[in-house]
This record gives structure tokens, sequence and C-alpha cells, in this order.
């Protein structure tokens, strides 16, 4: 929260796309002087102090897509394009307690099938908070974290962290968020998949640490992929 007050710190990594979960409404944005501002952002969410942030830093340009369903609630699916590279990016923040049936990771895994018919072929990244990791799998549950992995891979859509590092899920050495922000409360909860075309263009991924949680609980997935064309 309060993004504007923490923007400088995440934007000295010089980014073209941020996903900001639990950002506030753009009518509250006003940040410090001398800070970049966005080439274009979206922003969805009910509550202006907390809703999901997407900014462009570069020449990418977002177009939310006709098929978006509300109801999976910080889920969006935008097309993105700089006049040279077209991909669809869905920004991720795993977050509906309204949702008998699992507010988490479930709701990815409801997302995943309503744009099921976008995902294969295509250049495709997800990418923000999802929640979730197979260490907290329910076995009779189908939407759990595990299945929505294995569903991504069958459309040829993987985890860069888990590629980069040669990580199993659930056994991830590189914690993403820390309970309380105790340094003794480690857990990976934030990913950033993509198809293969755009793995294959994987320069870095790097994780902050936990200095980071001077200003949240989550750190940054700072994903770094060369050119794309």
């Amino acid at each position: 929260m309060a993004f504007r007050k923490k923007a400088g710190a995440i934007l000295r990594n010089d980014p073209d796309i941020l996903i900001v979960p639990e950002c506030e409404h753009p009518d509250k944005l006003l940040f410090d002087p001398g800070a970049k501002n966005p080439s274009d952002m979206a922003w969805f969410g009910h509550n202006k102090n907390k809703g999901l942030g997407i900014f462009s830093y570069s020449g990418f340009r977002f177009r939310l897509l006709d098929s978006y369903d509300d109801q999976f609630k910080m889920i969006i699916p935008l097309a993105v394009s700089n006049g040279n590279f077209d991909f669809i990016l869905f920004a991720v923040w795993a977050n509906n307690p309204n949702d008998r049936d699992g507010q988490y990771i479930t709701q990815v895994w409801k997302a995943l099938h309503h744009y099921e018919s976008i995902l294969s072929g295509r250049h495709v990244i997800l990418t923000g908070d999802f929640n979730s990791n197979t260490i907290w799998d329910r076995p009779r549950r189908e939407g759990n974290h595990t299945t929505v992995v294995k569903f991504l891979e069958s459309k040829g859509i993987h985890s860069v962290y888990h590629r980069h590092f040669v990580q199993e899920q659930g056994k991830e050495e590189h914690p993403t968020y820390y309970l309380y922000r105790h340094k003794d409360k480690p857990y990976h909860l934030d990913y950033c998949f993509a198809s293969q075309h755009i793995i294959d263009r994987l320069l870095s991924v790097e994780i902050g640490n936990h200095d980071w949680c001077g200003y949240s609980d989550h750190v940054p997935v700072i994903v770094t992929f060369d050119e794309l064309s």
C-alpha cells in the first residue's frame, strides 16, 4: 500500500513494466517531485486504497481484453504492445475473500479455464502475487497450486524462477514474502510464468532480500528478458 511513497525504491531498477498489488487508485498517486512518470497505466479494484496497478515505464501500451470477467478478482488480462512485440499479460493479485471455493489460488484456477482459449499458441506472461505455494495443496481441491502449475505447463507456460534457478515447486530457496515481515517466517508466493518463446529470451531473475521489508512484507521479483521480437 501507499505506493506513491515507495515508488522511488523500485523505480531505481528502471522497470519497463511494473505490477503492484495493493496499489492505491491513480487519483492518489501523487509521486515525489523528480520521480519518473509512467507512460501508460491501468488500475483495477473496488477499494481506492488497495487495488492492482499495472504501470509501463517504456514504449509498451496496455489494452484490456474484451474477454475480461470481473468475477475473477484481480486477475487482469491485457494486450500489451510496443509496436514491435505483442503479448498477453495477466496481472495477478489472487485475493477474493467472497469466494467460498477459495480466495487465493482457486481464483487463478478459475480464471485460467475462463481464458483458456487465449493461453495456447500465443506469447503470454502471468505475473504477480499468487498467494500460494505447493506446500498448501489440498488433495481434494481441484484448483490447488500444483494443478495450476501443471495446467500452465500443458499450455507451454512455465515459471521463470523455477526454470532459471532449477528449483522444485514448494522447495524454493528464495522467499518472496515474510509473514509479519519476520525474517524467520519466509514463503515463496510471487511468480512470473511465461510461454516458451519468451523464456528463451530470459536473461535473469532477481528476488529481493529481507531488506525490502522496510517497504512491504513482499519483496520484488525482477525478471529481465532480452529484447523481445
